[in-house]
């Protein structure tokens, strides 16, 4: 049974301002920012917004049947924050449908992995605690800048723990091979490797509308026809493209949405599914490994980097650039990193290309690949003497590193001390604590038991006996007056004595 796997790219580019050479040292900031809110407003509104829409009603439609991946670079998703929020939304609504995967990348879509690959591991871990922030995944499959992939590459990424990447199925290296297939890196043979259909991606996002092409008009059932045709033992099928050509390269009036929309009805009538790229590497096997010794991309009819680094002037910036990202990561400095992040993207580049095949390139501000190159390297003076200004020059790398590493193993003992103090500290006040309600307690209790003493005390005082008690006038009155009649007293003399 086949399977397609689609999966889209989201990424902005970040528009350099006009930076002339009187304004190195005098001007720190080198972004246009007008341009940079204008163009991914317009792709928002355009392509993002109705695109995303159609693949929530696709899944929803499909009660679960259709499924796709996104990967968004670090620097593109900084952007959407700042002017199009709605298309985060949008993407953590469709997270949540469990349908849609996330992928990690490069956090500024840049070309590290061609030459420093300490700053490549951490710009990818750095997108990928950002995807996790957002979306709540942690991706386990890779996709590198415009699909670059490369012997030491995929080791790169066996590394880094991934479980797969995806990548061009470019003709020079696949040979007689077919990119229906799964297969392994050559030097990791864990990180199982996913290869772009090359003609069945761009019959969507670079022919779709062109009027001239053969196969215009292109539709929904015929384009399932056409996979379902494949030889039988064919695996999956890999339509990879960026998200903008559903509405930018492909304008919306082409009715591209309602091709897309309309293609999980057909295939399910053909028995063909659609995975995500962790479920293939997970329920694929390997046919074998694909070597690759030359780095493979998707852009140009070479399928190389020769975009990028292809001419003198390409090849001294990209050198000029890189020279300095150990020192940025000694400094750590939010500005600089941000700047770092801005300056390694892949069409700072790609606007001084001097190849005549410039498919989908617009150069903005530039009028031509040389005005690109001296308005880079003017930005780049100032940046590279902003890192050297932080630590002086005449200490190399090696020995700033290890000054600095030592200074913060001190500053963590510190820390630790600060830390145990204040743990002691706190321990003193609760014992200080329990002392004083203990002693509030005593001598709250003090009057109670003298109180308590003194009624035991009269109690235990010994009583005195009654004296009789005087019987009243009246009554001893009435009993001398009984006395006297019952026995009569004697008649005495007048001298006393008793008469005889």
């Amino acid at each position: 049974m086949k399977t397609i796997c689609f999966y889209f790219e989201i990424h902005q580019n970040i528009h350099l301002k006009r930076y002339r050479f009187f304004d190195i040292g005098t001007d720190h900031y080198y972004y246009d920012d007008y341009e940079n809110e204008r163009s991914i407003s317009d792709i928002a509104e355009r392509s993002y917004m109705p695109a995303l829409d159609t693949i929530e009603q696709m899944i929803k439609d499909s009660d679960g049947y259709f499924k796709v991946a996104f990967s968004i670079s670090g620097v593109g998703l900084e952007q959407l924050e700042l002017h199009a929020p709605q298309v985060i939304e949008k993407l953590q609504a469709l997270a949540k449908t469990g349908c849609v995967e996330f992928l990690a990348e490069p956090y500024p879509h840049g070309l590290s992995s061609l030459k420093d690959p300490e700053g490549f591991a951490q710009n990818v871990n750095k997108q990928c605690e950002q995807t996790q922030q957002y979306f709540g995944q942690r991706p386990t499959v890779l996709r590198n800048s415009s699909l670059m992939y490369s012997d030491d590459i995929g080791v790169q990424a066996a590394q880094m723990g991934f479980k797969g990447m995806i990548t061009e199925g470019a003709k020079h290296v696949l040979g007689w091979k077919s990119p229906h297939y799964v297969y392994n890196s050559a030097l990791a043979p864990k990180l199982k490797l996913l290869l772009r259909d090359v003609k069945l991606s761009d019959d969507i996002c670079l022919r779709f509308n062109n009027h001239d092409w053969e196969g215009y008009p292109l539709f929904a059932d015929q384009y399932i026809n056409n996979i379902a045709s494949l030889p039988d033992d064919d695996q999956v099928v890999n339509i990879f493209m960026e998200l903008s050509a559903l509405g930018i390269a492909q304008p919306l009036s082409s009715n591209i949405l309602s091709f897309i929309s309309a293609l999980p009805q057909f295939a399910k009538l053909k028995g063909i599914t659609f995975s995500t790229p962790s479920e293939i590497c997970k329920k694929i096997d390997s046919v074998g490994p694909l070597e690759v010794p030359d780095t493979i991309s998707w852009v140009d009819e070479e399928r190389d980097v020769s975009c990028w680094l292809g001419n003198p002037m390409q090849r001294e910036a990209f050198e000029k650039l890189y020279s300095v990202a150990e020192r940025v990561r000694i400094a750590d400095d939010p500005r600089l990193n941000q700047d770092w992040d801005y300056l390694q993207a892949t069409n700072n580049f790609r606007f001084m290309t001097t190849k005549p095949s410039n498919v989908g390139l617009d150069r903005g501000i530039y009028s031509s690949p040389f005005d690109a190159f001296i308005n880079y390297m003017n930005i780049l003076a100032d940046f590279i003497t902003r890192v050297n200004d932080r630590y002086s020059t005449d200490i190399d790398n090696d020995q700033l590193n290890s000054l600095l590493t030592t200074i913060k193993n001190e500053g963590e003992e510190i820390a630790m001390k600060d830390k145990e103090i204040a743990r002691l500290q706190a321990k003193i006040e609760k014992i200080e604590s329990e002392a004083e309600k203990l002693r509030d307690k005593y001598e709250g209790t003090k009057p109670a038991t003298k109180a308590a003493l003194e009624v035991s005390n009269k109690s235990a005082t010994p009583v005195k006996k009654s004296e009789p008690t005087k019987a009243p006038a009246k009554a001893k009155k009435a009993a001398t007056s009984a006395k006297a009649t019952a026995a009569p007293k004697k008649a005495t003399t007048p001298s006393g004595k008793k008469k005889e």
